[in-house]
């Protein structure tokens, strides 16, 4: 692209403002939460509305077993080179109806609403960077929009779209909300969830005691294990956060249950935490007559600093030229960027507007930085067509 058209299209975007939060303010207001399927197909709706009415073509794969992935394409001059895609996900952690408590509002420089920085704002980022790229002479590869429905809930069925779709990218953005600080991010720890169910044998806690063999206890040794393997010099950390079973305070307990949440920072130290957890419920049981059985019920990937060195350097450079600096910094917090790193794809993630208080009632969007966030990685997307 020659220096005409990409600053073409950057001040196409710095005209969008108005655009950007009256988008915004559509997505907000429409409740997403992960398991409301209606109102995620809505938000897939309402993108795809705006993106065809500007010649992009959309496809909204809505069976879940295919990731009900919101796909967006511009073909490029050679449309069987690898793809740069612009990665995120519709729906909130926020239950049917709260926006009829809670609706989009404006306050100062801020705004407010159900998933309003995590991430709407990032969705819209997406579509506006799509057409502000579709204004110019076709890149030399193909730009996809990949917009996945249950990442808040750990994307079993959006990895397989992902899987699909993102491997053997050219590179990814995945527009997470910047970080309060304003940097992006460029590392996250990866996580997984465990159920553990133990099995013992009852007995009346007064007569016959002695009988019994105690599922509660059992647990209870097993959790102080599984707990000791947290390192924090390493970044592993182990938490039983749920625990039930029994079945009254005189009998002995024939049943426990526990939810165990692990977090790594590398798919090494995946692979070693995995294997002392297994070792762990592998052992005879501290209480005799138990047993113990653990079934994993979800993960998300690490997300390693080497998938994203290259590209936040190319977006620093970029976000310079815009008239802002930034940094990359690392969270415990998972997401779809796990996915795509561990493809080997470079991946950069926290691209989109920057918010906070994500997940509360509080959560918020610096609205002005809608129109800088998205000429960054406008200006990051054609240098990568500069090396196509």
């Amino acid at each position: 692209m020659t220096v005409l058209e990409t600053n073409a299209a950057v001040a196409w975007l710095a005209d969008q403002r108005p655009a950007m939060q009256e988008a915004l303010a559509t997505l907000v207001n429409i409740d997403s939460g992960s398991y409301d399927k209606a109102g995620t197909d809505a938000v897939a709706s309402a993108m795809a509305g705006w993106l065809n009415a500007a010649g992009i073509a959309t496809e909204h794969r809505s069976a879940p077993a295919d990731g009900d992935v919101l796909l967006t394409h511009l073909p490029g001059a050679n449309p069987t080179a690898a793809p740069v895609v612009l990665m995120g996900h519709r729906d909130t952690v926020f239950p049917t109806g709260t926006v009829a408590q809670r609706p989009w509002r404006v306050e100062g420089d801020l705004g407010y609403g159900p998933g309003v920085a995590d991430m709407k704002s990032g969705l819209v980022l997406q579509c506006f960077v799509m057409m502000a790229l579709q204004k110019l002479p076709p890149l030399p590869f193909p730009l996809r929009g990949l917009f996945t429905a249950d990442e808040e809930i750990g994307s079993q069925n959006g990895r397989v779209a992902i899987q699909t779709h993102a491997r053997g990218a050219r590179a990814v953005f995945n527009s997470e909300p910047g970080r309060v600080s304003g940097n992006l991010v460029t590392e996250r720890k990866g996580g997984a969830t465990f159920l553990i169910e133990v099995t013992g044998r009852a007995a009346h806690a007064g007569v016959n005691h002695a009988d019994g063999a105690s599922a509660i206890a059992a647990l209870a040794h097993l959790v102080i294990a599984l707990h000791a393997l947290t390192d924090y010099s390493t970044g592993i950390t182990t938490n039983v956060g749920l625990v039930s079973g029994g079945m009254s305070t005189n009998t002995v307990a024939p049943t426990a249950q526990a939810k165990l949440d692990v977090r790594f920072r590398t798919l090494a130290e995946r692979e070693a935490v995995f294997a002392h957890i297994h070792a762990l419920v592998a052992q005879p049981p501290q209480v005799p007559g138990t047993q113990v059985r653990i079934t994993q019920t979800s993960e998300s990937m690490p997300f390693e600093l080497h998938s994203s060195q290259a590209l936040m350097q190319r977006y620093q450079h970029s976000a310079a030229e815009v008239g802002f600096t930034v940094a990359g910094e690392a969270t415990g917090g998972c997401s779809d960027a796990g996915l795509t790193g561990s493809l080997g794809v470079p991946t950069l993630c926290g691209v989109g507007p920057v918010g906070g208080k994500a997940h509360t009632d509080a959560e918020y969007c610096h609205l002005d930085t809608l129109v800088p966030r998205a000429q960054a990685l406008v200006k990051t997307i054609l240098g990568l067509a500069e090396l196509a």
